[in-house]
């Protein structure tokens, strides 16, 4: 049975940490929004998403359906995905500790996202672009060097491998750290550049996923969307220094 990713169709976003867990796992699974077969197209997305008989409604996409299930947010769907794909360890102490590490790659996220949409999403980034500089300058000087460096301690702690955020073997923390990198030295290339000749073992391990034999496969293929300036992370070159 294929799993059902539901996301928009035109960015990378948050559904991309989920792509990125399929894709390196080798999993079958159905990008919905982006399908031109019958049932697929943003419409089913959103169809399935309001559905009136749907008693665990997600908020937003990205959603993954599977079987009877429907799971929202993407730190739930790896959390679902991860034993079933592999992608986790076993025991409980290990699947709460990448689970923990995931809720962090969503925090860095989230303050990414305010760099550009400071006051309001509902607002355009031009209505808000003072108040986005002055939010970014924060951003580039503490929170990027801060978060990095709290993910460097961890692949310097893991008693396992300095490569892996858990254990000696991949887990879903792992690309998604490696996508979050991706996204900063897109949105923030001199800044992001700075912060990581600073932690080593974070520079190593996106390095080294860049050439996992699927993830390479999915990087250079149409089903990666490029990075635009609709997404989460956006390149305006104002906001970088």
């Amino acid at each position: 049975m294929p799993y059902e990713l539901h996301y928009w169709p035109t960015i990378q976003g948050r559904g991309e940490f989920v792509r990125l867990t399929l894709e390196a796992a080798g999993a079958d699974y159905v990008d919905v929004a982006r399908g031109s077969q019958k049932g697929q197209g943003i419409a089913a997305t959103l169809r399935r998403m309001n559905a009136p008989d749907l008693v665990h409604p997600p908020f937003a996409p990205p959603f993954l359906m599977h079987g009877k299930r429907t799971i929202g947010q993407t730190a739930t769907i790896l959390l679902y995905l991860g034993p079933r794909l592999n992608l986790v360890g076993k025991s409980e102490a290990s699947r709460l500790w990448t689970h923990q590490l995931q809720l962090t790659i969503a925090d860095v996220v989230a303050e990414v996202h305010e760099t550009h949409h400071p006051i309001a999403t509902g607002l355009y980034y031009e209505d808000q672009k003072t108040e986005a500089i002055e939010r970014a300058k924060a951003f580039r000087e503490q929170r990027i060097p801060k978060f990095l460096a709290w993910f460097e301690t961890v692949l310097a702690r893991n008693p396992a491998s300095s490569t892996h955020l858990v254990g000696a073997r991949l887990s879903y923390a792992d690309l998604s750290l490696f996508q979050l990198v991706e996204g900063l030295l897109y949105a923030f290339p001199t800044a992001a550049e700075r912060a990581l000749k600073k932690v080593p073992h974070v520079r190593a391990l996106h390095l080294g996923l860049g050439s996992h034999r699927r993830l390479a496969a999915y990087l250079g293929s149409e089903r990666r969307i490029a990075f635009n300036e609709d997404g989460i992370f956006r390149r305006y070159p104002e906001l970088d220094a």
